[in-house]
């Protein structure tokens, strides 16, 4: 009695168990090509890697906000020369001020 096969139902059971430890799409069975195409969702998140990410697409949108500021500025100059011949530079006015 020791030697027979367990039924189909307990083996089904112990099967249903084992998929419940694997979260997400990485217990499911998929093709390769699936997991080439879409490897986010099968490597585990890495903190650090999250964290060097966030921190350089801060910057980036950083530096862009400060060229943008940038030509904000120099776009109300202009360099004007006055009757004895000197440059300067002076902002942009409008008639009606």
């Amino acid at each position: 009695m020791s030697s027979a096969p367990q039924p189909p139902d307990l083996q089904h059971e112990a099967l249903k168990g084992k998929d419940y430890q694997i979260p997400g799409l990485r217990g499911a069975r998929t093709t390769t090509l699936f997991r080439a195409v879409n490897p986010e969702l099968f490597i585990k998140p890495n903190k650090a890697v999250m964290a060097f990410g966030l921190v350089t697409i801060t910057l980036c949108v950083a530096y862009i906000g400060y060229l943008h500021a940038q030509q904000d500025n120099k776009k109300d100059l202009y360099e004007a020369i006055d009757s004895e011949g000197s440059r300067q530079m002076r902002r942009k006015t409008s008639k009606w001020d």
